[in-house]
């Protein structure tokens, strides 16, 4: 996931195949593929202006390129 400010964010195609969930003060917004269930981004809470963005999601970019920060879901439980 890479931060970005909510202006530089623009949703080229496959909104309907988006749901969106939402926990707690319902402020923020969590979108995932109604197909795979892959988080694709989401809508923060504490920073209004701010979007966080699967990388792994957005074609024709290799995640690995920026300093995004690596979590293995594997090693987490």
């Amino acid at each position: 996931m890479i931060m970005v400010p909510k202006d530089n964010f623009k949703l080229l195609k496959g909104e309907s195949d988006l749901s969106l969930y939402q926990f707690n003060l319902n402020l923020a917004e969590h979108f995932f593929c109604k197909h795979c269930g892959i988080y694709t981004h989401h809508n923060r809470r504490t920073d209004p202006n701010g979007m966080g963005i699967n990388l792994g999601c957005l074609d024709d970019v290799d995640p690995l390129d920026y300093d995004a920060g690596l979590n293995d879901g594997r090693k987490l439980s």
